[in-house]
């Protein structure tokens, strides 16, 4: 596991929603791999999912409950994907949520589901049933850490940010946890994640804001190129706490965005085997696109990540996989440093550059890759992570 990652933060409770968690026995027998989120009465939810069109069944179903309205409960499985099942994870993921709303009392479309874990195995309704009531009745404003562990799959450790601000006087949480360390290159939301504010805000101002934040944070990351069937990020305003609008928003916006990309960076510092935490800075560019194109060129080269995991000077494959990208660059204009070393400029190594400064650079677990085009004002990051021998060893013993 990469550096950084740090203790899970002492998070406060949140007036309007309580977790609780319970074992399903869905992979593991005794393992606690059901959690269910209950939502106060006024809370607005706002999502944004994968785009994947193999997309999962309860990703499907989540869908039109959050566009009917009013969600009450969110419930969340590991150990099972109930992707690539057809119209049998259908039926399943709809199963799911009516025997969630019999044992709570509410409809079924107030629920909104949420699964993770292995691809193409039918969902053990019967088992999650079966634990329903224990979660039910582990409910408590201070589960957080309890839940972020109980939605984990490869993840190491559970991560989680919270933040405060003051809107008018009064005080405002904002708390977010977050799954996921492998299949992770997000196309518009991530894996899992679920975060959660005391204020009260109109449910489409949450809904931009939640995007934008994604497109920020989430959507800048990536540990293998691989976008998930399940992806899904979850946003509720429970509305117990002050009123944020017009200029309010903007401030809101802005502590959310910082608590969404800490979120990211420890999706990264998790990944599945990893040892380097690398940010890929593009500047100079013609477009924030081309930024973009260029960044992720780099972040999903195999030959580059392989060669980070080694601490391998190897650069030209960092000019490969800049090349590559399909923007119509002038080389000549083109540098590369990282961390802080010139590495390349001109369209070759650079003078003075040297092996040893290169290696040194290399050896560091965060390390910065910058790369300046001399086309543009326009500037992107992406972070990612190094490709080693324990990434193969996880994947490939996932399901064993």
């Amino acid at each position: 596991m990469a550096t950084g990652s740090g203790a899970f933060p002492d998070m406060p409770s949140i007036a309007g929603i309580r977790a609780g968690i319970a074992s399903a026995g869905i992979k593991k027998a005794g393992h606690r791999d059901l959690v269910v989120f209950e939502l106060g009465e006024r809370s607005q939810v706002a999502a944004v999912f994968t785009r994947n069109v193999f997309c999962a069944a309860p990703v499907k179903v989540a869908r039109d409950h959050l566009a009917a309205g009013a969600p009450r409960y969110l419930l969340i499985n590991t150990g099972n994907a109930n992707a690539g099942t057809g119209e049998h994870g259908l039926v399943a993921a709809n199963a799911c949520c009516e025997a969630l709303a019999r044992e709570a009392g509410v409809s079924a479309q107030q629920v909104l589901p949420y699964s993770t874990g292995v691809i193409g195995e039918p969902l053990p309704v019967e088992r999650i049933d079966a634990a329903l009531g224990a979660a039910l009745a582990d409910l408590a404003p201070d589960h957080w850490q309890q839940a972020a562990t109980g939605i984990m799959t490869t993840d190491t450790r559970p991560k989680g940010a919270t933040r405060t601000l003051q809107i008018n006087g009064q005080s405002i949480t904002i708390n977010g946890i977050v799954k996921g360390s492998g299949m992770i290159c997000p196309n518009m939301a991530t894996m899992l994640v679920f975060i959660a504010t005391d204020a009260a805000i109109e449910q489409a101002a949450l809904a931009a804001m939640l995007r934008k934040g994604a497109d920020l944070s989430f959507n800048r990351i990536t540990v293998d190129s691989d976008t998930s069937t399940n992806d899904a990020c979850t946003m509720v305003a429970t509305g117990e706490g002050a009123v944020v609008a017009g200029d309010d928003l903007e401030a809101f916006a802005a502590v959310l965005d910082d608590l969404m990309l800490e979120l990211a960076q420890a999706v990264i510092r998790d990944g599945e085997g990893a040892t380097k935490f690398v940010a890929i800075e593009v500047a100079d560019a013609q477009s924030e696109e081309e930024a973009l194109k260029i960044a992720y060129s780099v972040a999903h080269s195999p030959l580059v990540k392989t060669a980070l995991s080694a601490s391998d000077a190897n650069w030209g494959r960092v000019l490969m996989a800049i090349g590559k990208a399909g923007v119509d660059l002038d080389v000549a204009l083109t540098t590369l440093t990282i961390n802080g070393v010139l590495i390349a400029q001109y369209g070759e190594r650079a003078p003075g550059y040297s092996e040893e400064a290169g290696s040194r650079a290399m050896s560091e677990e965060d390390i910065v890759i910058r790369i300046t085009l001399g086309r543009g004002d326009q500037a992107a990051t992406v972070w990612t992570s190094d490709l080693s021998h324990e990434y193969v060893t996880i994947n490939a013993e996932y399901r064993t």
